[in-house]
């Protein structure tokens, strides 16, 4: 007996599903998001660690759903995080490009959130041709 309740339950619930369905429409809520959030505050300045130095420039990148933010390539910005895997330490320096060893550091940022886990990223690079020859777009405002 126990049994024909449970299937009489069921059923009951999925008829109405199927009869009430169509008529809520857009009252039914759906997820606030279906992307991990990724959004980012990215600085640049010359000193020698963060700490001591006082922010240039800084710009805002979010990578979810689509890119945006202040960052002047972003989407490219994005793309290339995304090939990475969010590790900023795995962007590398194009082996092209020759700097002088002038000594002007240059401290560049990243606090944030990428892809819903936190994000403190921290580089000193030893001037700012260093900083360029990463070849890309990411640290390029």
């Amino acid at each position: 007996m126990r049994n024909t309740a449970r299937w009489a339950a069921a059923l009951g619930l999925t008829a109405a599903a199927a009869v009430c369905g169509p008529l809520t429409g857009s009252a039914v809520a759906a997820p606030a998001s279906l992307y991990a959030p990724s959004a980012l505050i990215l600085t640049t300045g010359h000193g020698d660690s963060a700490t001591t130095v006082t922010p240039e420039r800084a710009v805002t990148l979010s990578c979810a759903p689509t890119a945006t933010g202040t960052h002047p390539a972003a989407a490219e910005a994005c793309t290339e995080l995304r090939g990475v895997g969010g590790d900023f330490t795995a962007l590398k320096a194009r082996a092209d490009v020759h700097c002088t060893r002038l000594y002007d550091p240059v401290v560049v940022t990243v606090q944030g959130v990428w892809q819903g886990q936190r994000v403190s990223y921290e580089r000193t690079f030893g001037n700012a041709c260093a900083k360029d020859a990463l070849g890309s777009s990411v640290f390029a405002f």
